[in-house]
């Protein structure tokens, strides 16, 4: 049953109108995917050596034992990201005279066929061989490598049931945030060592074997917790995307003092909401809100005479990761129903200034979110205040200038990771104004007169293109009304 599954599969690829691109784009990837284990595969062939130079004087497997946990947190975290549900082909399989338990199981077994779960096995394979079957034997090296690969692809399964469960919901991403404060957070932080979990485990299983066997009983066991989730949930309405009408329907009331433009970013922020990959996005600037706790806690980027000139580019990317990330596919988000606002009459002017209210909106949320970093100085508060007025001043047009280039559609339902429709050649060159935009005025007034200057000089800039918002977004308008035949045509043409 399993290989006529894979069989139907393949006929239907083979029988898509658009098998071409899809058999290209799946070489290509096949490609980045077999380049991308054979570095894994080499850093396994170093890894004694590299831990070796990292804890000179300790006992390299005691060490590796320790660190293990980091692995696993790291692999939760993209997995979360990379990792695929195995639900797409149900519409497709329902209807068949196949019993449903049957069919769950061969997508979950299909799902098992990833290059990520040869990950650890390519990485810690020939450590193993190299340094602990020598040191406790082949029978020691295979219930520690088994250990190692039933907690791996434990994690595997318990994904497939979580991501079905809580994506795209508050919950998970506090769980997955948490995961990570309280993983490698508390470590770097000094609160505990969560390495000495996993330690004494792995150090067992050197020993004997009933560490593995354990870790066999768990895998099933988490195997059976998706597989019954799955079956008990195989509808196609229960396994779409369930949402909280209420909520996904709530307007926010401060964009209706803005006329039509502040009504159709209301309808952004429901389009933004309602889809997956545009609430992807905002999940994501939700969770680099915390990019600055990797630099201001660093004493690598301290500055005794000062602030550290990098700073200010995390001041910028923490106030507008939203505007940035959801800012270049500015029109494709909208490319399914372009042709509506284009016939009529101010329709194009109102979704374009609705959409610069929207941007400026969440990157005042973002900054606001942003004021606890006082904790780390007055300085930091000061950087972001700074970066926030730059940012809603001056780049939010710089960047919607770089979207207006070609922009191309785009699929709302699909995910963010690893999906590259609506990017183009526009949304890689807006990272040079995005990185050396803020220093070109920063740099020459603290060089010159002092670090204050130059984050005055940003804000007042900042606030001269606030104050000539109107002529700046004419610009991108114009650029929108000039070509919107050209923008309609491109985002009628099949994916």
């Amino acid at each position: 049953m399993f290989f006529t599954l894979l069989r139907l599969q393949f006929l239907k690829s083979f029988r898509s109108t658009s098998f071409a691109k899809s058999a290209l784009a799946t070489g290509f990837m096949i490609f980045i995917a077999l380049l991308l284990l054979s570095y894994v595969f080499f850093a396994g062939l170093f890894l004694g050596r590299i831990i070796e130079l990292i804890a000179e004087g300790r006992d390299p497997i005691e060490f590796l034992n320790a660190g293990l946990i980091f692995f696993f947190l790291f692999e939760f975290m993209y997995r979360y990201f990379i990792q695929k549900l195995p639900v797409v082909e149900l519409e497709s399989l329902l209807h068949l005279p196949i019993g449903k338990r049957r069919i769950i199981q061969m997508l979950m077994l299909r799902s098992f066929i990833s290059p990520l779960n040869v990950i650890a096995l390519l990485l810690f394979l020939p450590f193993g061989a190299q340094v602990i079957a020598e040191k406790v034997g082949t029978l020691g090296f295979i219930s520690w490598l088994g250990t190692l690969l039933l907690f791996s692809w434990s994690i595997h399964w318990f994904m497939l049931w979580f991501k079905q469960r809580f994506e795209d919901t508050w919950i998970g991403l506090a769980v997955v945030m948490g995961t990570l404060l309280l993983g490698g957070g508390s470590t770097y932080m000094g609160w505990f060592n969560v390495g000495e979990i996993l330690e004494p485990i792995f150090a067992l299983a050197m020993n004997t074997v009933i560490p593995v066997l354990v870790m066999l009983v768990v895998c099933i066991g988490i195997y059976l917790l998706a597989v019954n989730y799955y079956v008990k949930n195989a509808y196609l309405e229960d396994l779409s995307e369930e949402e909280d009408i209420r909520f996904v329907n709530q307007s926010v009331g401060f964009f209706s003092r803005f006329g039509v433009a502040g009504e159709l970013a209301n309808l952004e922020w429901k389009l933004i909401i309602r889809h997956k990959k545009s609430r992807t996005y905002l999940m994501l600037s939700a969770f680099f809100l915390l990019y600055g706790l990797f630099f201001y806690t660093n004493p690598q980027y301290q500055s005794e005479e000062g602030l550290s000139p990098i700073f200010i580019f995390v001041g910028v990317f923490i106030t507008g990761i939203f505007m940035i990330q959801y800012g270049q596919q500015f029109l494709s988000w909208n490319s399914g129903n372009f042709d509506f606002f284009l016939s009529r009459k101010t329709g194009v002017e109102s979704l374009v200034r609705g959409k610069y209210l929207l941007f400026m909106s969440i990157s005042m949320v973002c900054f606001l979110a942003s004021v606890p970093y006082v904790y780390f100085g007055i300085d930091i508060l000061l950087i972001h205040l700074a970066t926030f007025l730059f940012n809603v001043g001056i780049m939010v047009h710089v960047i919607i200038y770089f979207a207006l280039w070609k922009p191309k559609p785009m699929d709302l339902n699909k995910g963010a990771m690893f999906n590259y429709e609506g990017v183009g050649a526009a949304q890689f060159l807006v990272i040079i104004p995005l990185m050396g935009g803020p220093y070109l005025i920063y740099l020459p007034f603290s060089l010159l007169i002092s670090d204050y200057a130059g984050l005055l000089a940003l804000g007042i800039t900042g606030l001269i293109g606030l104050i000539a918002f109107k002529p700046l977004s004419q610009l991108n308008i114009n650029r929108v009304l000039s070509n919107r035949y050209e923008i309609s045509s491109s985002f009628r043409q099949e994916l």
